[in-house]
């Protein structure tokens, strides 16, 4: 691996045996806590996800959903803790619309973020959920200072949800009606009461409890479709991850409704080309990379849905075949368009975590659009995510929206092996958040790392592109400047951006050594890799 500085950044790898990365510092170090307090990896990411829903609620909160890929044990397991649309929706709701609204309650499906914490707690962690979220508690309670990118994105928000159909986001959210700013303190207690009744009833009271009983009070009240039934009748599900081996990296997803597989649709097209020959910063490589993620996407949009909805299996779109037929449509010197649809918002936190006994963890948590729905459970702080949004409106399309159903989801962790000797091995937990940038962010670290054998720092630091609509591309500057031109002479049609930022996803990255990690955290978050 070379540990050289490849790239402007503001962060350097960090090597220890112990570690945790994610967007917030706060996070991060609540996890390490409960690591240098007995706990696991899994402790450690329990903990810190809880943190994020206080310190982070501009993309994730406790009526979140979230997803893990965790290596323990010799094995890879996976978690999907995404909640079903409700009993009661009927497809009448949505009548005239040509997509689901963002705000307000169309788009709002069964919470399953508290469950995924549980799972995790009971099947592999060791301390008690009250230690885990002490963390949580503390800062939901006793305030925290803001930093620069959460501010940024909460003031974002106070615009959005103006409007008296948002009046609790705003008693919750807001003080002397406004965010707070940078290098203020915030306190969230209904937060810190919540968080506190889940982790003494082991979430519980969310799915069977009082707080069942409250979001569902609210859902009447708002003309919502949610009830007590959905929440007490949600499980989260361990599944089995998902994989391509791209130049001895295999790359585990979670199989749909994530939309990993985009991912590995797009490096396996990419691996009917030489693209280690090719200089990862040049022209020719990022065109045959941005055409790859277009058929990926294409394909994604028109197949991932709920695993009991899928009309096309995971292994025929992976079929070597098959993706080598997908590679024949890329021209080399042309950019076109393959009808992959038009990406939409979204707001995430992940993280990842590893102990000393050679646990690891990716997990993802996320309200889809920054705070969600804008709903928030009146004296509770459950600001209620918008997962039903990417529900498709296209009658007979195997992502129609329908009661009981898991839609489309946009959060994907992703996790690394290699081969040795007829042995799977861990290499990598990771991810890149961000909406549909994600299997788009995936794609781009590993292939910097397997390909060019960058450290996860500069993995992480390097500019990104991102697939939109037709022939649009959003680009990152820190490409050489004929770089810009000649994908321009090819006929994509690019943004290029003042700056690296968070529209461009925001990474974590834990990779194994012989003995111990080396880790990176996106600049384009506020977080960190912290270790010990």
């Amino acid at each position: 691996m070379d540990y050289t500085y490849r790239y402007t950044s503001q962060r350097a790898p960090v090597f220890a045996r112990n570690v945790v990365a994610t967007s917030h510092p706060l996070a991060a170090q609540a996890g390490l806590d409960m690591l240098r307090r007995g706990g696991n990896a899994v402790d450690a990411a329990v903990a810190t996800a809880m943190a994020l829903t206080v310190l982070e609620p501009t993309s994730n909160g406790i009526g979140a959903d979230n997803f893990a890929l965790i290596w323990i044990g010799g094995g890879l397991h996976g978690l999907n803790a995404s909640g079903r649309a409700p009993r009661a929706l009927t497809r009448e709701r949505y009548a005239g619309m040509d997509r689901i609204p963002y705000y307000g309650w169309d788009g709002v499906t069964t919470p399953g973020a508290v469950s995924g914490w549980v799972a995790l707690a009971r099947e592999f962690g060791r301390l008690p959920m009250t230690t885990l979220a002490e963390p949580a508690i503390g800062y939901a309670r006793g305030g925290a200072v803001l930093p620069p990118e959460i501010a940024y994105y909460w003031s974002r928000a106070a615009n959005a949800f103006k409007s008296d159909q948002f009046d609790d986001w705003s008693k919750t959210f807001t003080a002397a009606g406004r965010p707070p700013r940078v290098g203020e303190p915030f306190r969230l207690p209904h937060h810190a009461d919540t968080l506190q009744a889940i982790a003494e009833t082991e979430g519980r009271a969310f799915y069977e409890g009082d707080l069942a009983l409250r979001i569902e009070q609210a859902a009447i009240e708002g003309r919502g479709d949610l009830r007590a039934e959905d929440l007490a009748a949600h499980t989260a599900d361990w599944v089995r991850p998902i994989s391509f081996e791209y130049h001895g990296w295999r790359l585990h997803e979670i199989p749909p409704n994530g939309q990993g597989l985009v991912a590995l649709i797009a490096l396996g097209i990419l691996s009917q080309f030489d693209m280690k020959s090719l200089d990862p910063d040049g022209a020719e490589s990022l065109h045959l990379s941005i055409e790859a993620m277009k058929l990926a996407f294409a394909d994604g949009h028109r197949h991932i849905a709920d695993a009991d909805a899928m009309r096309v299996s995971v292994a025929s779109l992976l079929d070597e075949d098959y993706l080598a037929s997908r590679a024949r449509l890329i021209d080399r010197s042309r950019a076109q368009n393959f009808s992959h649809g038009q990406p939409k918002q979204g707001g995430t936190v992940l993280l990842c975590a590893a102990d000393a006994e050679g646990t690891m963890i990716s997990l993802i948590q996320s309200n889809y659009t920054g705070f969600g729905s804008g709903i928030v459970v009146p004296g509770t702080g459950i600001a209620l995510h918008n997962r039903g949004c990417c529900f498709s409106l296209e009658a007979g399309h195997a992502n129609e929206i329908a009661p009981g159903k898991r839609p489309y989801h946009t959060i994907i962790p992703g996790f690394v092996t290699r081969d040795d000797g007829g042995i799977e091995k861990p290499v990598m937990a990771f991810g890149v958040m961000g909406g549909f940038m994600q299997p788009q962010g995936h794609a781009q670290v590993l292939m910097r790392m397997a390909d060019h054998d960058m450290n996860p720092q500069s993995a992480l630091d390097a500019p990104r592109w991102q697939v939109e609509s037709d022939l649009k591309v959003s680009i990152e500057p820190g490409f050489a400047p004929g770089v810009y031109e000649q994908l321009r002479a090819f006929g994509h049609d690019l943004t290029l951006h003042e700056r690296r930022n968070a529209a461009f996803g925001r990474g974590q990255v834990i990779c194994r050594l012989d003995d111990g990690y080396c880790a990176g955290s996106d600049l384009r978050s506020d977080g960190q890799a912290v270790g010990y």
